[in-house]
């Protein structure tokens, strides 16, 4: 058995999947499957090499909502029993497969249902270019099982080979080796040859074009958006260059972005080969690039060495975002990460203050037995992790925190790891027994404990400076037109409206709005920001920018805090219910599921 092999076997105990990969595991997938845009359903058969670890007659995959037809054994198809548990909201159920001690492969036929999680259908005119229907999935958490039945953990990585029937006049890309262009039959082949989780099956078929940015990047997008896509994201191979000078190789091959859809409700989600990426990021200037940074930094942190559970998320995030601000720092200096630093810190303070400083979800290290996973999506993971990080690096310095990291990736390469098992290699590749040192990088504090550290350090940022004498000027009277804003980055925007009073009054907001036309910016963060203040103080002239917004933008780190700010008075909770009604066939389950809940 290969040390990989090994380190598989010791997986955590993963309390989001019914698969117990000690007993028997799957190494590898082959899926057939056609999309079916007139039913909404993806059919075919999944057959997965398996290791009986324990020769006994069973092995267990996760499902939700699919519909198995039939089973089979061994290369020669010899039929067998199965049955499906329990359904449980949240997991679904466990699909318990008869094997033999000697079986090698099994093969299982099914169907996905409409409704599908994972899946989201869109009709011609919820996309860019209004022709053609469109699919994309995103698995993560734990909603691959959705779409395939699959043991459904972290922990488990598989290599896969798909072949995926679409109609003739529609592209299909997954997280794997991808075409560049249509074909004229719509049967198209994949290969992911380095092993991944789960929650990286990906899948996407639409009227795509590819348009290449250097010799292992690329960009595929409708053809509407593509050349807007090609322009902002034109640095990639940059930030690739600037990636692999930190921590080594990138081993994936190509990197290639997938621009999707308004509705997909994530930034990016990071896929392994093609980043799904949301066009809330197109904003004409290459302002809100560092998202693929961030992403890029997933093959690494996340993809390469990944979670062994979903308790142990801020393994993926928290390095994720160290190494996304070392990436842009590297680019663009240490001022503009400084920058992403400040407004990474207001999100995480707005966590806090939101899940309470005392909560036990503002750990590090979370316990999310018996609850949706994604309730540890939260800015804990990204950002307390990235300063639990770049608090190790002051107290041991750059170089050696860099040599650190490195040897981490390449130790656990391919492998899945745990916050007991980095803490470990922490303690005996970088402590080394100093008790001061451990004392400075306060794993107690940081890790096992609510809130922050008291004596964490809070960023600053020069830039940020310069923007609140600006904003202070303002305040005292000074007419908005008349502020110094020529060279302001999104970022510095986003901090002046986040400084923004919360009761203001209409001439206040007149005035801002007609100097800078903030209703009308083409920036989604600074329009999502400046929103909040048009709600609170009934500034109606935004009404109508609004609803465009809420009807076209899927992400969900913009939808909940504009539909909170909407429901905190009846009368903004009535002009949510309404835009709501109108807007939620465009949102993926993901926002659906946290918006059904807070407007009901």
């Amino acid at each position: 058995m290969t040390t990989a092999q090994q380190a598989q076997n010791q997986i955590s105990e993963d309390v989001h999947s019914y698969a117990e990969p000690t007993k028997a595991v799957a190494r590898h997938l082959d899926l057939d499957i056609a999309v079916n845009f007139d039913t909404k359903t993806l059919s075919g058969t999944a057959s997965y090499d398996i290791e009986n670890l324990a020769k006994g007659n069973e092995i267990i995959f996760d499902t939700r909502g699919l519909q198995i037809e039939k089973v089979y054994l061994g290369d020669k198809q010899e039929e067998t029993t199965f049955r499906l548990g329990e359904s449980d909201k949240y997991l679904g159920q466990p699909l318990h497969i008869t094997i033999k001690p000697e079986t090698k492969r099994v093969t299982i036929v099914y169907k996905t249902s409409p409704d599908a999680a994972a899946l989201q259908w869109l009709n011609p005119q919820q996309t860019a270019g209004k022709k053609h229907p469109f699919l994309f999935t995103q698995s993560q958490a734990i909603l691959a099982r959705t779409w395939i039945p699959i043991q459904d953990s972290p922990g488990i990585r598989i290599t896969y080979s798909a072949k995926v029937q679409v109609p003739k006049e529609l592209l299909a890309v997954m997280s794997a080796e991808n075409p560049i262009e249509k074909n004229a039959t719509g049967n198209y082949s994949f290969e992911m040859k380095q092993p991944i989780p789960s929650y990286l099956m990906a899948l996407s078929v639409g009227d795509l074009v590819f348009s290449k940015v250097g010799a292992q990047t690329g960009i595929y997008a409708e053809p509407a958006t593509i050349k807007a896509a090609a322009y902002e994201f034109a640095e990639m191979d940059k930030m690739l260059v600037a990636a692999e000078k930190l921590y080594g190789k990138y081993r994936w091959d190509r990197y290639d972005l997938l621009v999707l859809p308004p509705s997909f409700p994530f930034g990016g989600m990071e896929n392994p080969r093609l980043t799904f990426v949301t066009p809330t990021v197109l904003a004409k200037d290459r302002s809100l690039t560092s998202l693929i940074a961030h992403e890029l930094a997933h093959s690494w942190s996340g993809n390469l060495v990944t979670n062994a559970t979903w308790d142990d998320f801020w393994l993926n995030e928290g390095f994720t975002v160290y190494f996304e601000r070392r990436i842009m720092e590297e680019l663009y200096g240490k001022s503009y990460a400084d920058m992403l630093n400040v407004l990474g810190y207001q999100d995480l303070q707005n966590t806090l203050k939101e899940l309470g400083e005392t909560s036990e979800d503002t750990r590090l290290k979370l316990d999310l037995e018996g609850r949706d996973p994604d309730e540890g999506l939260t800015d804990i993971a990204y950002e307390k992790g990235n300063f639990f990080l770049q608090n190790i690096e002051q107290a041991v310095g750059r170089q050696k925190f860099d040599a650190f990291l490195n040897k981490y990736f390449n130790t656990f390469a391919f492998q899945t790891t745990n916050t007991d098992k980095f803490l470990e290699f922490l303690r005996t590749e970088l402590i080394k027994g100093d008790e001061a040192l451990a004392e400075k990088i306060n794993i107690e504090g940081w890790v096992f404990s609510p809130g922050l550290p008291q004596d964490h350090v809070v960023p600053t940022s020069e830039r940020f400076t310069k923007v609140e004498e600006s904003y202070q000027a303002w305040k005292n009277g000074k007419p908005a037109a008349q502020l110094n804003t020529k060279d302001w980055s999104s970022h510095e925007w986003l901090h002046f409206i986040r400084m923004l009073p919360e009761q203001m009054s209409q001439q206040q907001l007149q005035d801002l709005d007609k100097a800078f036309n903030l209703t009308n910016s083409g920036n989604s963060e600074v329009l999502a920001a400046w929103f909040i203040h048009t709600i609170r103080n009934n500034y109606t002239t935004a009404d109508k920018a609004l609803e465009t917004f809420l009807t076209n933008v899927g992400r969900r780190k913009f939808l909940v805090p504009i539909y909170k700010a909407l429901a905190a008075t009846p009368e903004g909770k009535k002009k949510a219910l309404a835009i709501y009604a109108k807007a939620r066939p465009n949102y993926h389950a993901v926002s659906t599921v946290t918006l059904d809940e807070m407007l009901k």
